[in-house]
């Protein structure tokens, strides 16, 4: 059996005692390093490239979830075994964003410790059910539908007149800009006063700047 080597980054002593004494009375498996900060566990995957390494992701300094991030940033082969309190769906993605192949909970059991270990070490990936379950619910889930479109009775020219009327664009400047006459984007603005039901340009910039319309802020004029 080829031999696991395996690093331990996590910033509390007493469990990294544990999980070394634990580790090292496993045949074909290796401690070959420990770091207490993300900083530490990025430099020691540097210097003892291990094949899994079990990293915490609270720690002092930078996170397991940035240090994931940037290990496998720099070798996108690296086998990083998630091993944390936080069960949290954001903690769990985060993790799986940053390229971790695996992810378990503080407190699974020894033996499901070791063969998520073993497994990671061989190129699978692994989570404590929970987390699986979480996972599977995740993407079995129907899709969101996307947010309602703000004032959908407004034509596509009309909104974009809006969005510039919201930007704080003249009715001339709105006819420049968007190639029309000044007679049509008086219409324009004439048929969506009617249709938001408000009694001006300033109403109108009210509504659509709380649709979230307008956030663009308006070009220079040339010369300024």
């Amino acid at each position: 059996m080829e031999t696991v080597r395996v690093l331990i980054a996590d910033d509390h002593p007493v469990f990294r005692f544990g999980l070394r004494a634990l580790l090292s009375a496993e045949p074909g498996i290796a401690v070959v390093g420990e770091a207490t900060t993300g900083e530490e566990a990025i430099e020691q995957v540097e210097q003892q490239h291990p094949d899994v390494t079990l990293m915490d992701i609270d720690m002092p300094g930078i996170s397991g979830i940035e240090a994931t991030r940037r290990i496998t940033q720099a070798d996108p082969q690296a086998g990083i075994l998630v091993l944390t309190m936080f069960e949290d769906d954001d903690s769990v993605f985060a993790a799986m964003r940053a390229g971790a192949r695996g992810y378990l909970l503080k407190g699974t059991a020894a033996d499901d410790t070791i063969r998520a270990i073993r497994a990671v070490g061989s190129g699978e990936a692994i989570f404590s059910p929970s987390v699986a379950l979480r996972l599977m619910q995740y993407f079995s889930a129907p899709p969101v539908s996307a947010a309602p479109q703000a004032f959908p009775e407004l034509t596509e020219r009309e909104r974009e007149v809006l969005e510039l009327i919201a930007q704080g664009y003249t009715n001339t400047a709105i006819a420049e800009r968007l190639v029309l006459s000044a007679k049509t984007v008086r219409n324009h603005v004439s048929n969506i006063f009617g249709k938001l039901q408000v009694a001006g340009r300033a109403e109108a910039i009210i509504r659509a700047r709380d649709a979230g319309l307008g956030t663009a802020k308006p070009p220079k004029p040339a010369g300024q």
